[in-house]
């Protein structure tokens, strides 16, 4: 199991926290670029936790883009204020939080070098984060939304409609309803939030209209998909917004006879990738800093896993012989020599 720093006490831990936090200036939480809803949701119950401990506002700031139509539904129906990271002013804040993701990992847009104060997070430790003040990272955990979802009940923090379906929805998208990589305290927060949270906006956020780019992504991604045995590599060529890459690995992974799959995309000057996988003896983000070695950043965990490579050169050739390396990269890491690629759609 990975190291956790969970807190053995929760309730001092947060009064501690509440009271270090009240003594200092304004806060600034930070979730990883392109936010997921266990990032949203994570950074709308910390701002919740501040507002009602301590009469308190925080800022929630993002880079990126949030592209995906279920994260875009979630953040306009849940009213989640968000504040675009480059139009921050870092030295206006005197406490820093990072969500969901960590100091140096390459998938938030802090600057280097950047004093971190709290890092809350369900990925593996960094060793980075072991400089920050206050460090609660549980990789034990399936979602940080039900660490954040602790903080609030051990306080007796009052949760209303909006926060429980923000919670619940992220611990339902992350886990995939329980089915990956829930621990009994994923279960326990799911299980209390379900009876709070609305269900027409449950409904509105699970399921959205589509833009013609995710269909435009789909095709490519069917088109030049090709399976290895058990593993699929699929490359999606340019798209419009990063989240789809991990959109439509989580759909080709269901796929019979294919446990590990690879997506590949085209975005702006960066390669994005994503894994996923339901072979319990390969861990996702292992593999995947493996593949990125050297060219790029990526993390994760268990059976789910995302990086990015910045591209010098954007030409389809660099990109197409890039794409091949990676590929190259994953079947070695697999042990797989000997199998001709065969495409997904003949």
């Amino acid at each position: 199991m990975e190291t956790s720093t969970k807190p053995p006490d929760l309730l001092a831990y947060t009064d501690s926290l509440l009271t270090w936090v009240s003594g200092r200036g304004r806060i600034l939480i930070v979730v990883h670029d392109n936010p997921d809803p266990d990032s949203l949701a994570s950074a709308m119950a910390l701002r919740h936790f501040f507002a009602v401990k301590l009469n308190r506002e925080a800022v929630i700031a993002f880079s990126g883009m949030i592209g995906r139509s279920e994260n875009l539904a979630m953040a306009k129906l849940l009213q989640i204020p968000l504040t675009p990271l480059p139009l921050i002013d870092l030295k206006c804040f005197q406490v820093v939080c990072l969500l969901d993701t960590q100091p140096g990992t390459g998938n938030n847009s802090l600057p280097a070098g950047m004093r971190t104060d709290i890092v809350i997070d369900h990925h593996p430790m960094r060793e980075s984060s072991a400089a920050c003040r206050w460090v609660d990272i549980r990789p034990d955990y399936g979602t940080t939304a039900t660490i954040l979802f602790e903080y609030l009940k051990v306080q007796g923090v009052s949760i209303g409609t909006k926060m429980a379906t923000a919670l619940f929805y992220a611990i339902k998208s992350e886990t995939q309803d329980l089915g990956r990589e829930a621990r009994r305290a994923d279960r326990d927060a799911y299980l209390d939030l379900f009876p709070l949270a609305n269900k027409t906006l449950l409904n509105s956020i699970t399921r959205p209209s589509l833009p013609r780019e995710y269909f435009i992504s789909l095709h490519n991604a069917l088109e030049h998909a090709a399976l290895y045995g058990k593993v699929l590599v699929a490359s999606l060529k340019g798209i419009q917004f990063p989240e789809v890459v991990a959109e439509l690995a989580d759909l080709l992974v269901r796929l019979e006879g294919t446990d590990t799959v690879l997506c590949l995309g085209h975005y702006s000057a960066e390669l994005v990738l994503s894994i996923r996988t339901s072979n319990e003896e390969i861990n996702a983000g292992e593999l995947i800093r493996k593949l990125v070695a050297g060219i790029g950043a990526a993390g994760g965990h268990g059976m789910m896993a995302g990086g990015k490579i910045d591209l010098s050169d954007n030409s389809e050739q660099a990109i197409h012989e890039l794409e091949n390396l990676l590929t190259e990269r994953l079947l070695a890491e697999l042990k797989i020599s000997d199998l001709k690629p065969v495409p997904l759609v003949p």
